[in-house]
């Protein structure tokens, strides 16, 4: 079997040592004579995959004490809902940054909840930077200030933490948490789900301030109420069991990269190489401000249109996987995340300087 290289944006690539381990524990997970999928959630096996899972992302994201961390089901798309709903507590307004399709969501499903205020929008840009933090108007008698802070369609990426101006900051990190540290302190609440940088989809993190929980209306069912979660260690339900363990296999192949703070150097250089690659090109082209360009998914387009199709094919035919742009904005995309090694970049350029050569 010869393994292609996935520029998928999610459910995205996964660290060959990660599906190695699994594989060799799918039908008996350290001697307990059955596989994690086969496990009680109750049991004492999955009980301590459970607590390892917390305690190495508390570690490689130094969270501190007065942060609940809960393992939820529904993706990053439920918590568009369920924040507002948990948060507002006896306000009516939310803050909300508007950068792309994701944070686009974000407002359109908190709307029902709360009176949405878009701080500030980079609408008229198409969506190509990320809004001068200082321009922001904030409403102080909001609830608190949402941001995602990776678009993955449009491959825009906040650099630095705003200023929320003393509301809680709140966070959608579905497509960079675990790729550059970040001071949890910092923010009220992050949420992410794990098919991009954590692990398989199935699994949602929420890492929120004990402060902000209790909020909730007793109209929300409990499965929805943080608070209720973080009392139950997040089973009021029964877990998605098996994407919670291979959470813990990456997290553990990050620690053993060297962390965060490793992960941060390598996304860099990888990222580095193949903006450079297309800024030297004719073929290919990034619109995207530098500075907020997004070092998880980078897009692009052929400047000869024509040529998609054929680039296309060619680069499946190379081993080089899911590289079409998402159908709202066309082109191209390669998302390289942290499992994607630096030869998989590697080997998407030499392809584009190849296939531009070419053609």
């Amino acid at each position: 079997m010869t393994r292609i290289f996935n520029f998928s944006a999610g459910p995205s690539t996964l660290p060959e040592a990660v599906l190695e381990q699994a594989k060799d524990e799918m039908l008996d997970w350290r001697g307990s004579g059955m596989s994690v999928m086969e496990m009680s959630h109750r049991g004492k096996q999955f009980m301590s995959i459970a607590a390892e899972l917390e305690t190495d992302l508390r570690a490689l994201m130094n969270i501190p004490e007065n942060y609940r961390v809960l393992f939820l089901q529904g993706g990053a798309s439920a918590q568009f809902s369920f924040i507002p709903q948990n948060l507002l507590g006896d306000k009516i307004k939310a803050c909300y940054v508007k950068t792309g399709t994701w944070s686009k969501k974000a407002i359109k499903d908190a709307k029902p909840y709360c009176e949405a205020i878009i701080s500030a929008s980079s609408k008229h840009g198409h969506f190509t930077t990320i809004p001068n933090i200082s321009s922001w108007e904030i409403d102080s008698e909001a609830a608190y200030l949402h941001y995602t802070s990776n678009e993955t369609i449009h491959g825009v990426e906040f650099n630095t933490t705003p200023d929320a101006k003393g509301l809680p900051l709140v966070c959608d990190m579905s497509s960079n948490i675990l790729s550059r540290p970040i001071d949890v302190s910092e923010f009220g609440l992050i949420y992410a789900g794990s098919q991009k940088n954590m692990g398989a989809a199935g699994v949602t993190v929420v890492i929120v301030r004990d402060d902000l929980l209790g909020k909730c209306s007793k109209l929300v069912p409990p499965v929805f109420n943080y608070s209720e979660q973080a009392k139950n260690q997040s089973m009021l339900n029964t877990p998605t069991t098996y994407s919670w363990y291979l959470m813990g296999l990456v997290l553990k192949w990050v620690q053993a990269q060297g962390g965060v703070t490793a992960m941060e150097q390598r996304n860099i250089a990888k990222s580095a190489k193949l903006y450079q690659a297309i800024d030297a090109s004719t073929l290919y082209r990034n619109s995207v401000e530098i500075v907020s360009r997004s070092r998880m998914n980078v897009p692009f387009i052929l400047t000869n249109e024509a040529l998609e199709t054929e680039f296309l094919t060619a680069a499946e035919a190379a081993g080089l996987n899911e590289l079409k742009g998402h159908r709202l904005t066309g082109g191209m995309r390669a998302s390289i995340y942290n499992a994607m090694p630096e030869k998989g970049v590697d080997a998407l350029i030499s392809f584009m300087r190849e296939f531009e050569r070419t053609h």
